[in-house]
C-alpha cells in the first residue's frame, strides 16, 4: 500500500502528465529499445512508428496517476491490458525494464521539475501497479494453460486452408501441429500470430480476432491485407500471410484471449454492425448466438465500399434465409455496377432507426472513424453505455478520447 505523502505527490503530478505525457511515454520506448532490444520482439513496430503506442501508454500512466489512491476503479482497464500482456508473452521480469526507462524518461523530460521526492513517489507507485498487472496476468495464464486443450506461450499451428473471401481479406483455417485439443473460446476474442518473416531482424506479433463460432477443431482468423498507402506503409505481418504463408505451413499462436465478448445471458434484440475486416469477431457472435437456440431478434449490418470488398457476403446471407429471427442488411459506400445493397453511403441514424430498436444491445467494429460514426449515433438515440459494446483494434487507448 501506498503512503498518503506518495498519493499526495503523484496526484500533484497528473496536470504535467496531461501537457508532457506522450513526450515522457516517446523518450521511454526509444531509450527502453536501446538499452533492450530484445524487446522489440513483443512490441508492435507499426504502432510504435504511427505514434499509438506511445499515445496509449500515456493514457494509462495518466489514468494510473489520476487514480491512484483507488486503483479499483480501473481494474476493467487493467484486465483489457493484461489480456494483451498474456497474448503476447509479457512476463514478471519485463517490468522491472519498464519502471527503470520510465523513470528515466521522466527526468529527461521534466529536468529539474522531476524532483528526488516525486522520482521516489513514482517508483514506489509504479511497484504497486506492477504488482497489480503482475498478479493478474499470472492468474491469466494459469487460465489458459489449465484450460482443456489450453497451452502456455505458444503453440505450432498447420494452415489447413486458405480462403480468399473478398479481394483485401483472406481467411486461415488452423489446426495444432500436434493434433491434440484446443482451447475453447468466447465469441469476440482473439489469437495472437507470431511470425519473422524473411529479412526482418524481430519477430512480429499480431491480434487477429476469431472469425468463427467456437466448437470447431480449427480455428479461423480473417486476415486484411494491408497494403502501403501514402505515407503508411505495407503491413508486415499482414502481406506476409497473404503472400508468403499457404495451405501446409506452419504459424505459431498464443491461446485464445480478450475481454470484448458477446454476453449470451441476456433477451435484448441483438444488433450487430461492422465495418471492413470489422466484421470478423461480428460474424463469430453472430453464429454463437444463432447456434444457442436463441430466439432473440438479430440484426446485422455490415458496411462496406463495394461488394468486391465485401467478405462473407454469401455466408451471412445463407444465414439470414435459414433463420427467421435475423435481419441481415449492407451498407456500401461507393457500390459499383451491379452492386446491390440496402443502403448507399455511410450508416447513419435515421436509417438505423428504420432497421434495429432502441432497446437492444448493440456491438460493434471497424475503422475508427466508422466506430465514431456509429457510436455518436447510438449516444443521440438515447441508447445507455451499458448497451453499447465495441472493439479497437490496436494497443489499448483511452477509447472514450478516441471515439469522442
Amino acid at each position: 500500500m501506498l503512503d498518503a505523502k506518495t498519493i499526495e505527490i503523484i496526484k500533484s503530478t497528473v496536470p504535467v502528465l496531461e501537457v508532457h505525457g506522450q513526450t515522457i511515454t516517446k523518450t521511454f520506448y526509444q531509450t527502453m529499445f536501446k538499452n533492450h532490444p530484445e524487446l522489440l520482439n513483443v512490441f508492435n513496430h507499426a504502432n510504435q512508428r504511427q505514434g499509438k503506442q506511445p499515445a496509449a501508454l500515456a493514457n494509462a500512466v495518466y489514468a494510473a496517476a489520476a487514480h491512484i489512491d483507488r486503483l479499483e476503479e480501473i481494474l476493467p482497464v487493467v484486465r483489457g491490458i493484461a489480456q494483451k500482456h498474456r497474448a503476447l508473452g509479457i512476463r514478471p521480469e519485463h517490468y522491472p525494464i519498464v519502471g527503470e526507462n520510465l523513470l528515466a524518461a521522466i527526468k529527461t523530460v521534466l529536468g529539474d521539475a522531476a524532483t528526488e521526492a516525486i522520482l521516489d513517489a513514482w517508483a514506489k507507485a509504479y511497484g504497486v501497479i506492477a504488482d497489480v498487472f503482475i498478479s493478474v496476468e499470472a492468474e491469466m495464464y494459469r487460465e489458459a494453460e489449465e484450460k482443456k486443450g489450453g497451452w502456455r506461450g505458444f503453440r505450432r499451428f498447420i494452415v489447413d486452408r486458405k480462403v480468399k473471401e473478398s479481394e483485401g481479406i483472406t481467411s486461415f483455417y488452423l489446426k495444432p501441429e500436434d493434433g491434440q485439443a484446443i482451447a475453447s473460446y468466447e465469441p469476440g476474442q482473439y489469437i495472437t500470430v507470431c511470425v519473422k518473416p524473411e529479412g526482418q531482424e524481430f519477430t512480429h506479433l499480431r491480434h487477429y480476432s476469431l472469425s468463427t463460432a467456437p466448437g470447431h477443431p480449427y480455428y479461423r482468423i480473417s486476415v486484411k491485407r494491408e497494403d502501403a498507402a501514402g505515407d503508411r506503409p505495407a503491413g508486415i505481418v499482414s502481406t506476409y500471410l497473404h503472400s508468403r504463408i499457404g495451405e501446409g505451413d506452419v504459424l505459431e499462436l498464443s491461446a485464445p484471449a480478450g475481454d470484448f465478448t458477446l454476453d449470451q445471458t441476456k433477451d435484448l434484440p441483438l444488433v450487430l454492425i461492422s465495418g471492413g475486416v470489422g466484421l470478423t469477431p461480428m460474424v463469430s457472435m453472430l453464429e454463437t448466438a444463432l447456434q444457442s437456440g436463441t430466439k432473440r431478434e438479430i440484426v446485422y449490418i455490415h458496411a462496406a465500399r463495394s461488394a468486391r470488398l465485401h467478405a462473407m457476403n454469401d455466408q451471412i446471407a445463407e444465414l439470414a434465409r435459414t433463420y427467421d429471427h435475423l435481419r441481415a442488411y449492407t451498407v456500401y459506400e461507393t457500390p459499383e455496377a451491379g452492386d446491390s445493397s440496402d443502403k448507399t453511403g455511410y450508416i447513419d441514424l435515421p436509417w438505423l432507426k428504420t432497421v434495429a430498436a432502441a432497446d437492444s444491445d448493440f456491438y460493434f467494429c471497424g475503422p475508427v472513424p466508422f466506430m465514431k460514426t456509429v457510436r455518436r449515433a447510438l449516444k443521440d438515440w438515447g441508447v445507455p453505455d451499458e448497451r453499447i459494446h465495441f472493439e479497437f483494434f490496436g494497443p489499448a487507448d483511452s477509447l472514450e478520447d478516441t471515439l469522442s
